[in-house]
């Protein structure tokens, strides 16, 4: 099996989830961001979860997210969905996500690290409009993420440099590379193309979710850019605080998407950053996130 396969076969893991009881199904965690559970699993996780109690296969076309505590990846997380209509067209849910903290000498304590609610229903014919997808360089132009490391690995702290040049679950090729180690403070807007190449004929509901969890790359380091920041300066906190996500017509995740973000505001410690995404000419999903990037100093 190479490499990119095995890659391949943890992301379906991911989002493969056990049904525990009616309604309440476990998503193991892994490793795709360090010791904290990444925002891209849950949502992936979260909306698989939801999807698994539709009595219909209809798509998601829109949900919103807050994300409570950091997640731990030592433990799964457990998703329980409630069932708060389905009507001839629209389904409701709200999914609460669960993980259990080991207290020393004490019973395992229950908490929330993340809640949603997700609508769902069929795509149907109606009135069409959309902008024009915006122009940028095609993907066979531009340098894989993954080879762009190796320009900047040399810069990394050697602590780090393993984790830094981990190859990532999703392809991408970002549009205007940005110095990770010193970055210059620039207008907060970028794009990447991405695709999980070789992912294979998949369920909507997969298609949705890892769309999902590949939304959430790079959107909070936009609104860093402004600043001239990124999540290797020292004394950064970053962490997504809420996400929201409307799908607007059919998408292929083997296939090259073009993720546009932008981000107006910075403000209280938060960033507000918006995204499309855009296949073959067609808006095919919106994103919205704020994100915590709180900035400490070192006292002299």
């Amino acid at each position: 099996m190479s490499d990119y396969s095995q890659l391949i076969d943890e992301l379906l893991a991911t989002v493969a989830l056990i049904e525990v009881s009616p309604d309440v199904f476990e998503g193991k965690s892994h490793d795709y961001v360090g010791a904290r559970i990444f925002g891209g699993q849950v949502l992936a996780q979260a909306i698989m979860a939801a999807a698994h109690t539709l009595d219909k296969d209809k798509p998601c076309h829109s949900l919103h997210g807050y994300f409570l505590r950091s997640g731990d990846i030592d433990q799964p997380v457990i998703y329980q969905v409630r069932r708060l209509r389905d009507g001839r067209s629209l389904s409701a849910r709200e999914v609460t996500a669960i993980q259990y903290k080991q207290v020393r000498g004490q019973p395992p304590v229950e908490q929330v690290i993340f809640i949603m609610m997700a609508s769902f229903s069929p795509m149907e014919e109606g009135l069409e409009y959309q902008e024009d997808m915006p122009v940028y360089p095609p993907p066979e132009d531009l340098i894989s993420e993954q080879d762009l490391k190796e320009e900047y690995v040399g810069k990394v702290p050697d602590a780090l440099k393993a984790r830094f040049m981990r190859r990532r679950h999703v392809e991408i090729k970002p549009v205007k590379p940005r110095d990770p180690i010193h970055p210059e403070p620039m207008k907060p807007k970028q794009a990447n193309w991405l695709r999980i190449h070789k992912l294979g004929l998949q369920p909507q509901a997969i298609q949705q979710a890892l769309l999902a969890f590949s939304s959430d790359f790079y959107l909070v380091g936009t609104g860093l850019m402004s600043h001239g920041i990124s999540f290797m300066t020292s004394g950064l906190q970053a962490a997504s605080i809420d996400h929201s996500m409307h799908f607007h017509r059919h998408f292929d995740m083997n296939e090259w998407l073009l993720y546009d973000m932008w981000s107006d505001t910075t403000s209280n410690a938060m960033g507000l950053n918006h995204g499309q995404f855009w296949q073959e000419g067609k808006l095919v999903a919106t994103v919205q996130q704020e994100g915590l990037m709180r900035l400490r100093v070192p006292k002299s």
